[in-house]
């Protein structure tokens, strides 16, 4: 009852601290990180014995041995129950079968207590009559040795034997000191065992206020971040509804600012080719105007007399047949021109589209603004909220009973502390007591044993064995002495050495399967468990205790487990039955009335206009220009021919050869003229004609303006008609569905407004059910009382010292038989038998 008493007083600690509320630690969302400091506690979780927990596990063995019958569970359970008084109600059928178990199961305990007993009994008894008996010259006390053939032989196994047992008696005087002093230093060791604890426990009940205090102060975090993000609502929420129509938007105003780019680069490019086609017409014309007069110049002179002269008339034949080469190769005066075009698009581009896109996109990028000056009074209005649900955070710190249940614990504590110095001091006096019997206990078997060794050294050393008895020596003859004390010593203090055993093993040998066994395995706790065993009215004797509901599930052991892996008292001990946490963080209802703030929220930018009806006729009146119906192939074609038909140097030079083959006179002189003027013309108009047309920086931009006018205006009406389209349809999702993407979009920004305080309030539930108060410093605390102190400081050297003193107070009996008979072969006798050989 005693160990049962301790352990509700520890759970007395863990329902005052639990009285509160519990706290965590986790990590927050989207950049809220919440988490307990850390509490150190100085008690070790294990206790170590060190190499002399060997020598425990073999006394643990030992007693296993003696008692292997498993833990009874039935027999404590009715004991604890009462149902039965040894006094008055021994003579009752099922009491006198529950003593009969008792003793089956003690069975062991008490065979070997018996057997202690008899020694106690008998050493003495046997003891004087063995003195009597010498004293009469009996059983030895005759100062005569006997010859014997085998003599030599029994003094040598005597000496052995008693040797061999003195190793085994000295063996047991080590344990018998080992244990002493393991016991002085674990009971010195008390005091710090003691402190450590009580500052665990203390360090638990005045942590878990500043534990709550900090959850709770964690709300400030929140508010702050949920303030920041409803300040931002423009980039937020503005932002998140600009980038959920931005796919939608932004292409259809991009097609339309390429098309204004567009108009203004097609009017460079026919401007470009327009006045280009007119210089090179104005070339052309006058290198046919030139190439004519030459030609004509050539057919007059051709009508020369001597032209119908042979072989003059060949070779004025072979001229006259090629002035048809001296014609215009181009047709560019028969390209239309481009000024109705160009008329056109500067008539498009009266009406300036870049401006009118421009105004598209300010009005699709004020969307952000437009949701901040809309949403002033919602954002007020959660604030509100928000600073209200702090209000009652604040509060509840207030509406759980902490400080006074910590400050009478506290008392407690300190009423504890106070009663453990003030008797630990005489619980070492007392100590000291045990040490010193222990210790003069430990000598005396120590001097028994000396004894026996001295006279078995001097015995050995000093035996002379071709001395007659009567003869032999002072060492020898002190050899059987020393024997002979040491048996007497034996006689004198053997039964009382042997009292301490039984008395030491009967209660270390039950405490150690009863007690140290048991909690070590918790079965212990499995006794305490049972239903109606401490109070026949309550089904749960810990719940009906703590929570004042007998009939909740609340068992010693599941509390104890939970401790040791440092779990909250509110879980622990199930407090939610008395003080439900949820009540009193109702997140739903929180979150539903910042939800409904939310749902207030009405945001209007349904009259965005991407582009006015001035824009989409200047669209039109684009396609309609007429740029998509020039044939810019024909162009292309005129712009890639030769200015003429022949190269005038080949034909100059070729008209100078014949005009060399004929004969002197106006004729040759007239071919040679007009053949000079060809070579003038190429080299003064047709080279350079032929560099802006093909090979020069005109030709290049010419031909690159109308490639750009060909690629532009291909398929311009649907392009246009395309824009248009896409237009009408990004106009028409602002107006028809926009409402839909603003829901969607505030109900995602309310939601992770919401969503920073669910998580928090979710962690604070967390924080106080599992992990606020864990009661580790209550379990360790327990194993410090029980497993600890209790049996690794006390009953494990206990158990080692009867081991080790029961051990050598046995084996004293074969010890005094041997030295009886070795000390009559070593002692000097009065008188002898006559010997035919002297061995």
């Amino acid at each position: 009852m005693a160990l049962l008493l301790g352990f509700l007083l520890l759970l007395e600690l863990c329902w005052d601290t639990s009285a509160l509320g519990p706290l965590s630690s986790t990590k927050g969302s989207d950049g809220l990180e919440f988490e307990l400091p850390a509490t150190n506690y100085e008690t070790k979780d294990s206790n170590q014995a060190g190499p002399i927990s060997v020598l425990f596990q073999i006394v643990q063995v030992f007693l296993q041995v003696v008692q292997p019958h498993p833990f009874p569970e039935d027999i404590l359970r009715k004991i604890l129950q009462k149902k039965f008084d040894f006094s008055t109600d021994y003579d009752k059928p099922e009491n006198v079968v529950l003593t009969l178990k008792i003793i089956y199961y003690e069975i062991g305990i008490i065979i070997c207590a018996v057997l202690g007993l008899l020694f106690v009994i008998l050493m003495p008894l046997v003891g004087f009559c063995f003195g009597l008996c010498r004293c009469c010259n009996k059983c030895g006390g005759e100062m005569h040795q006997r010859q014997k053939k085998n003599g030599a032989f029994l003094r040598k196994y005597f000496t052995v034997s008693l040797l061999v047992i003195c190793i085994f008696i000295s063996v047991g005087i080590i344990y018998g000191f080992v244990a002493n002093h393991h016991l002085r230093t674990r009971i010195e060791k008390t005091r710090k065992l003691a402190e450590s604890n009580l500052k665990d426990l203390r360090t638990l009940l005045i942590g878990t206020p500043a534990q709550i205090n900090y959850v709770l102060s964690q709300y400030a975090s929140t508010k702050e971040k949920a303030f920041s993000d409803l300040d931002n609502i423009k980039s937020l929420l503005g932002g998140g509804i600009h980038d959920q129509l931005r796919p939608k938007v932004i292409p259809v105003l991009d097609d339309i600012k390429a098309m204004a780019e567009a108009i203004k680069e097609t009017r460079e490019a026919l401007l470009n080719v327009n006045n280009t086609l007119k210089e090179l017409k104005m070339s052309t014309a006058q290198l046919n105007t030139s190439l004519s007069d030459v030609k004509r110049n050539l057919e007059q002179s051709l009508n020369d007399p001597m032209c119908s002269v042979p072989p003059v008339a060949t070779t004025c034949n072979n001229i006259r047949m090629s002035l048809g080469q001296l014609d215009d190769n181009t047709n560019l005066g028969q390209l239309p021109s481009l000024d109705k075009q160009i008329d056109n698009i500067n008539n498009v581009l009266q009406t300036d589209l870049s401006s009118l896109v421009q105004k598209g996109y300010k009005s699709f990028n004020d969307i952000p603004e437009m949701v901040q000056n809309q949403t002033t009074d919602i954002v007020s209005d959660v604030k509100r909220t928000l600073n209200s649900l702090g209000s009652d955070i604040e509060n509840m710190s207030e509406q759980i009973p902490i400080q006074d249940k910590l400050s009478d614990f506290i008392g407690y504590i300190n009423d504890t502390e106070t009663y453990i110095h003030r008797n630990l001091p005489t619980l070492e006096e007392y100590d000291s007591y045990r040490w010193l019997g222990g210790l003069i206990v430990c000598c005396l078997l120590t001097l028994i044993v000396v004894f026996y060794y001295l006279g078995l050294m001097c015995g050995t050393f000093g035996y002379d064995r071709h001395a007659t008895p009567t003869r032999r020596g002072c060492v020898s003859n002190t050899g059987g002495i020393f024997l002979m004390v040491g048996v007497g010593i034996s006689f004198l203090f053997c039964w009382i050495l042997m009292t301490i055993v039984v008395l030491t093993f009967v209660i270390g040998g039950n405490m150690e399967k009863l007690v140290c066994e048991p909690y070590q395995n918790r079965k212990l706790f499995q006794i305490l468990d049972t239903p109606y065993l401490l109070n026949e009215n309550w089904k749960y004797y810990l719940s009906g205790m703590v929570l004042d509901k007998p009939d909740i599930n609340l068992t010693f052991e599941q509390v104890y487990s939970d401790c040791k892996e440092n779990k909250g008292i509110y879980s622990t001990l199930k407090l939610e039955n008395t003080y439900n946490i949820s009540e009193h963080l109702n997140i739903q209802e929180h979150a539903r009335n910042l939800s409904n703030d939310f749902k207030n929220m009405n945001v209007n930018i349904d009259n965005i206009v991407l582009l006015d009806a001035a824009g989409r006729k200047n669209l039109m009146d684009f396609s309609s220009s007429g740029v998509d119906t020039i044939d810019y192939n024909v162009y292309l074609a005129e712009m890639g021919k030769t200015p003429t038909k022949v190269n005038l140097l080949s034909f100059a030079d070729d008209l100078d050869t014949k005009a060399n083959n004929l004969p002197q006179g106006s004729l040759k002189q007239s071919l040679k003229n007009n053949a000079q003027n060809l070579k003038t013309i190429h080299h003064g108009q047709v080279m350079p004609l032929e560099q802006s047309m093909k090979y020069g920086k005109a030709r290049s931009t010419i031909n690159q303006s109308i490639k750009e006018l060909q690629h532009k205006s291909s398929g311009l009406r649907v392009k246009v008609a395309n824009i248009l389209s896409s237009l009408d349809s990004a106009q028409d999702f602002l107006q028809t569905r926009i409402s839909s993407v603003i829901v969607k979009e505030s109900s995602k920004y309310g939601n992770m407004i919401i969503g920073y305080f669910e998580h928090y309030l979710q962690w604070v539930k967390i924080s106080i059910t599992e992990q606020i108060a864990a009661c580790k410093p209550v379990a360790t605390a327990l194993d410090s009382a029980v497993d600890v102190f209790l049996c690794s400081y006390i009953i494990d050297p206990m158990n080692l010292f009867w081991f080790g003193i029961g051990k050598a107070t046995i084996f004293l009996l074969p010890a005094i038989i041997f030295a009886v008979k070795l000390a009559k072969y070593y002692r000097r006798m009065d008188s002898e038998d006559v010997y035919d050989d002297i061995l």
